[in-house]
């Protein structure tokens, strides 16, 4: 499994975020379903203001650009995407060239695999 890292921005007004909030509060079975069905594990979205953070596990060979999308083959699934878009914005920094809703985050540290000095010290 690999854990793949996703910002998006929603639109600036407390009303929509609350809303927004409210929704993911209860959401539809048929969406927990699909995600698990193209291999989404363990999915969390954090927020602050109008900033999420979302962070998700799927198989090694997992590629959000090609697979993550396909959960809304079912019906349902692509009934609550269209609910959530207009409460979304692409982050400012997106790449205007890619065709993706989500922006990828890049993984700049992993405690797990951050080397321990050998001699006790502390690296400075």
């Amino acid at each position: 499994m690999k854990t793949f890292a996703q910002t998006i921005d929603l639109v600036d007004d407390p009303d929509r975020i609350e809303e927004y909030d409210l929704h993911h509060a209860s959401v539809w079975p048929e969406v927990l379903h699909g995600l698990r069905s193209i291999g989404v594990r363990r999915m969390r979205i954090w927020r602050t203001g109008p900033r999420l953070f979302m962070t998700f596990d799927a198989p090694d060979d997992f590629d959000p650009a090609r697979d993550y999308q396909t959960y809304t083959d079912d019906p349902r699934c692509r009934a609550w995407d269209d609910l959530m878009r207009p409460y979304q914005r692409r982050i400012p920094t997106a790449d205007p060239t890619d065709d993706g809703w989500w922006t990828a985050m890049d993984l700049v540290f992993d405690q797990e695999a951050a080397q321990e000095p050998t001699d006790g010290e502390p690296d400075r």
